[in-house]
Formats: C-alpha cells, structure tokens, sequence
C-alpha cells in the first residue's frame, strides 16, 4: 500500500485515500433554474465509484446574482436540494466524502445574472468591457454573508459532508482577502485579520449552525499579495473554524512566492507545499496543478509535501482515474487540449472520454 491509498482524518471524515476530485463547473450540464440533474448526479456519481476520497462539487452559487452565467449550478433555494440529495447519495454509495463549494463571483458576475459588485469600487475589464465596480456597503456584506450561510445550511440538509468556501481565482471572497481589489478602511479592509473578516465570520456562523461534525474547507489564494499575507489571512480561517485547506492561485501573481527547494514541484504546487509546512500538521492541506499522472501525486504524498491532491482534468477524462493511481492499473489520460473540452464556450467533446467509451 502506498501513502496515497493511506485514510487521512479530516474533522470529524475520514477519506479512504488522499486523492480529491477537484470542483470544476460544467457549464451547460443544468439551466436557469440552476438545479442539479440527472447529468450532474451522474457526474459526481461516476467518479465517487472511480475512487476519488473526497469529491468537491462544483463552485455552486449563493445567490442567482453570483453567477458565471444562466446555467450555473445553485443552492440559493429550497427546491435545489432535492438535486443535490440525489448527488450525494450516489456519492456516499461509493464510500466518497463528499462536500460543495460555495461561490459569488463578485466583480466578474456575468451581466446577464447580476451587478460587478464587491469589497471596493475599481476600473476593470471584463464581460461589460470596462466598467467600473460596485462598492458593498456593510449591509450588502452582512446580507451576502447570509446567503453563504443560507447555502451551507441547505448543503447539509441536502447530505453534504460539509462546504468549501471559494477563496481563490478572484472571486468574491478572493477580492475581500487580496489588497489588490480590497481598499477599504473599516473593520473588513486593511490588516489580514480585517480581509479575512468576510469568510472567517461566514465560518463561525457555519460552524454554530450546522455543528462539529460539518466540514468546513476553504480553496484559498496562496499568493495574494504574498505568500506570507495569504499565510496570515488562511491563519484567520483556521481559527474561525476551517479544517481543511485546498490551495490554489488568487489574484495576484505566482511570482510573489519563492521557487520551492525541490525542482520537481511545480509552481502552483509549491504554495500547497508552503502551506504544509507553515500549518504542520493543525489541519491538513491540499494543492492543485496539472496532476494528471500517478507518479506526480505518488511523489507529492510520499515526500508529505501535502496531506492529499486536488485532481481535476484526469479525472475528468477518466473517471476512474483515482482507482488506476492506487491500483497501478492503466487509465485514458487527459489529451492536455488547449482548451478543456470541459470547459465554457468549447464544444464539450472531450476526445479522452470519447476514447474511453470508445475502448469499453
């Protein structure tokens, strides 16, 4: 048995291996009613059986404003959680712990859905050309804040495992943290502690609500504006309640982290392996980027640069994947497409998975 295929605690779940499906939306798998379908259930299903520990479902909107367009999964209502039961049932079928993350996208929400709103008024460019952005006042934010914790608690009522919190790639909880897109003077601006406020008091909230055995994660940015102020604003999760850390990039450049001491691990790698390091063992860690072979992830976990690996494109390509790292059995690998066939404005005809059926 490798370390891979070893259980880890997380909280209160215990993942049968060290291998998660990492949250990619698909595009057009619902519509504007933003349920989860027999297409979604069958997704996530397909790959709990291929042998993924822990699946995170896609980024899910809070509220029909913070969307990346018209048919983007949600769980801003009662009736989405009868989609999202029929997930994770299929899900805890195959042995799979199972949470969802929960996203606004702030500033980049598609005009059709929603206004560019967030933690400060900037210039950008964007879907509407350039515009300028919509400044939250403290009600906005206190109201926001509700409908992440509105979700959460549908998640559960919905057979989740627990949440995740999107904190990277420049949405809505990214822009609080980073100080490039947060200016503001009070109490949810300035120091780390302040940009952290908006998640860390949806955390606490969470966790008085939905109780000690919910996982609550947080996909943060581990390079805004450097590693050591990402390190201080994931310092305010942890002690709000986060338990686990799935780090990824934000809104500002890789550049701002230091190379990582071993050649072999990649860039986008290294901000999970500093993570690691700085949080040792207090709750674990996971990292993304371009993991699409066993000896990759066999590498990351054997050297403990983190406790588990977040895959996305291999996985999508086969769902099985995860099976055929721990077994050493053989898999369709990704064709590394230029554009993921995946994902939005493409074709949806990944040639992998066309390959696979093609082989059964």
């Amino acid at each position: 048995m490798t370390k891979t295929n070893t259980p880890i605690q997380i909280g209160t779940h215990t993942l049968k291996n060290r291998i998660t499906f990492a949250p990619t939306v698909k595009f057009d798998f619902t519509d504007d009613s933003g349920m989860a379908n027999e297409k979604l259930i069958a997704h996530y299903t397909e790959r709990a059986k291929g042998g993924c520990g822990l699946i995170c479902v896609e980024a899910t909107a809070v509220t029909p404003g913070g969307r990346f367009g018209k048919n983007h999964m949600g769980l801003w209502n009662d009736e989405q959680i009868a989609g999202h039961k029929e997930i994770t049932a299929g899900c805890h079928k195959y042995g799979a712990v199972v949470i969802i993350q929960l996203n606004h996208t702030g500033y980049t929400s598609n005009p059709e859905c929603g206004p560019a709103i967030g933690p400060s008024a900037v210039t950008r460019q964007g879907f509407r050309g350039e515009y300028t952005t919509v400044e939250m006042s403290i009600d906005e934010i206190h109201a926001m804040q509700q409908s992440f914790v509105d979700a959460a608690v549908r998640a559960k009522k919905a057979g989740y495992d627990g949440v995740q919190f999107h904190g990277c790639h420049g949405y809505l909880i990214n822009q609080f943290m980073s100080p490039a897109a947060n200016f503001r003077r009070d109490a949810y601006g300035g120091s780390a502690e302040n940009r952290a406020r908006f998640c860390s008091e949806m955390i606490a909230k969470v966790r008085e609500l939905c109780g000690p055995e919910f996982l609550i994660s947080v996909r943060t940015s581990g390079c805004d504006s450097t590693l050591e102020d990402a390190l201080a604003v994931a310092e305010e999760y942890v002690k709000a309640g986060c338990e686990y850390l799935q780090v990824s990039s934000g809104m500002s450049s890789l550049e701002t982290v230091a190379p990582f001491r071993d050649s072999k691990v990649t860039d986008i790698q290294s901000i999970g392996a500093y993570f690691k390091d700085h949080f040792n063992g207090r709750v674990p860690v996971s990292c993304v980027g371009g993991l699409r072979t066993p000896e990759q992830i066999h590498y990351l976990i054997e050297n403990e640069y983190v406790d588990t690996v977040d895959v996305a494109k291999a996985i999508l390509a086969d769902p099985e994947f995860a099976n055929a790292v721990i077994d050493g059995t053989s898999y369709t690998k990704c064709f590394e497409c230029q554009a993921c066939q995946f994902g939005p404005f493409t074709a949806h005809k990944c040639p992998a998975e066309a390959k696979r059926l093609r082989s059964r």
